[in-house]
């Protein structure tokens, strides 16, 4: 009999960066809001989870109501992801932006590693129906704004072009105003690619959290019974541990979580950046070696590299000139030949 090979705990990386087609798709930075990073706006759930949410923190509280088709899960804001990353590609290059977005679902499809056959097409669909479904109530605030009322994550969602098969070729979709205020008020956190390739939604979400409050932080700890509240998990506590501890064994022999590291302290979970690694294994940080910017090079930043997250840029640049070990006599014309060859980013507003 033959053994069976182990399944990765990273899905497939279904469309490659060296394909040049796609290399300009790819290019937006993925960008998150902070408010639904940091608490339970989206499902844990696979199946379709018909559950209404109550969560509260303080004085802030939050109440997700599903619809029919389910409540939107942690794969559905790919969609969300891809449209505030879009969106604030094209404010970066100084153009206007507004609520009503239309791009091709090809590219949103390639952009977030999902499926390009049928099926993937028709779980889109299943995602635009409950992100237009699914009704928030808060008094969380998103660039700074404070709202007491009942809203979905997107307006609407409109097929604008389908091919002859009936297949979508082009969507528009219509962000809700506690969204587009992030963007606006550029309420967002840069993710990691990798994030479109973790396979559970837990541990999306833990990344998400990650990302939102430990930062680049030397360390951040939650207790474990917060975490499960804002992860929004409704496994019972010792399941929602059992779970956790799975991933963290996983993620110490495969080192499959982006970013950050994981480790359970008694009742808390503490969580710290991880080190870059280098093509020979041996760890080095991303800030390692010591380049200081001047301010002036930021702006000429922005107009080398028109569109792009300038800041994103130079932590691209910092990973690339630690992992080959170089050490550049004019780190500012360094970084900005950097920039240079990136050009200008495509966005959906051209």
């Amino acid at each position: 009999m033959t053994s069976r090979r182990p399944i990765s705990a990273l899905l497939p990386d279904r469309h490659p960066q060296g394909d040049l087609f796609i290399c300009d798709i790819l290019d937006a930075a993925p960008k998150g809001d902070m408010s639904s990073m940091e608490h339970p706006v989206f499902s844990l759930a696979t199946r379709p989870d018909l559950r209404p949410r109550h969560y509260q923190r303080g004085d802030n509280w939050l109440k997700v109501n599903p619809s029919q088709y389910g409540m939107a899960t942690v794969h559905d804001r790919d969609i969300l992801i891809y449209a505030i990353s879009q969106c604030m590609a094209a404010l970066n290059a100084g153009r206007k932006v507004d609520r009503r977005l239309r791009f091709k679902a090809h590219d949103l499809l390639v952009a977030t590693n999902r499926q390009t056959s049928g099926p993937g097409y028709r779980l889109l669909k299943d995602a635009l129906r409950r992100l237009q479904g699914t009704q928030i109530e808060t008094n969380i605030r998103q660039g700074g704004k404070e709202y007491f009322r009942v809203f979905g994550i997107i307006e609407s969602a409109e097929i604008v072009r389908e091919t002859r098969d009936g297949r979508m070729e082009e969507l528009e979709i219509v962000l809700s105003d506690w969204v587009f205020d992030a963007i606006e008020n550029n309420h967002v956190l840069t993710l990691s690619r990798q994030y479109f390739r973790l396979r559970k939604p837990l541990e999306r979400r833990l990344y998400e959290i990650a990302r939102k409050h430990c930062g680049r932080q030397s360390q951040w700890k939650i207790r474990l019974s917060g975490l499960r509240e804002k992860c929004g998990s409704t496994s019972s506590p010792k399941e929602f541990h059992r779970l956790l501890r799975t991933i963290i064994a996983r993620d110490q022999v495969e080192h499959h979580m982006p970013d950050y590291s994981y480790a359970i302290e008694g009742n808390a979970l503490v969580v710290t950046p991880k080190p870059k690694r280098d093509r020979r294994g041996s760890s080095r940080n991303r800030d390692s070696i010591e380049i200081h910017l001047d301010a002036d090079t930021y702006e000429a930043a922005r107009a080398a590299a028109p569109g792009w997250d300038v800041y994103y840029l130079e932590g691209e640049w910092r990973e690339w000139i630690s992992v080959k070990g170089i050490m550049p006599k004019h780190p500012d014309r360094h970084f900005l030949a950097f920039c240079s060859r990136r050009g200008p980013e495509r966005g959906l507003f051209e």
